[in-house]
């Protein structure tokens, strides 16, 4: 007898639970609450993006966590992904890069690797988007482990 596994499941042995996802329309500079995650520490597992509404502004976003004690920190450098315009439907994910000022930085590219093994705890994730001109709309997707018992992540209001 042979059993058989559903994408849905083979998902969450490799990736965690998720994906949870989360709309963010972009609208001038703001700070957006991508998720919240309450009870401890998680682990998420996999994090990136995908145009809903073409990007054609000056949209200079980063990622950050701004925990609930503790320090507020940028995980992804901010990066324009509006200038040269970003069509609906373009996958955002990550990339490293290296140059004289900043070593290991790690930036947004179009298509590009979903961001891996972050460490978030009690608090938010947040995108921070600068420029008056910035537009589009961005569903940002997320799977995660809790690493503290009870741990949760979850779209932020």
């Amino acid at each position: 007898m042979s059993v058989i596994l559903q994408g849905d499941q083979l998902r969450e042995i490799a990736l965690g639970r998720g994906p949870v996802s989360k709309l963010t329309t972009l609208s001038g500079a703001a700070v957006h609450q991508l998720y919240t995650v309450a009870g401890g520490r998680v682990l998420i597992t996999a994090l990136w993006g995908v145009t809903t509404t073409a990007m054609a502004g000056a949209n200079t976003v980063n990622l950050q966590t701004d925990p609930t004690t503790g320090d507020t920190v940028v995980i992804v450098t901010a990066t324009d992904l509006g200038t040269t315009d970003t069509a609906a439907g373009t996958t955002i994910g990550t990339v490293g890069v290296t140059t004289d000022t900043a070593a290991n930085t790690i930036i947004y590219k179009k298509g590009g690797f979903p961001l891996m093994n972050l460490i978030v705890t009690t608090g938010e994730v947040e995108a921070d988007v600068t420029g008056a001109g910035a537009d589009g709309a961005i569903t940002w997707y997320c799977t995660w482990i809790p690493l503290t018992s009870g741990a949760t992540l979850v779209a932020a209001a």
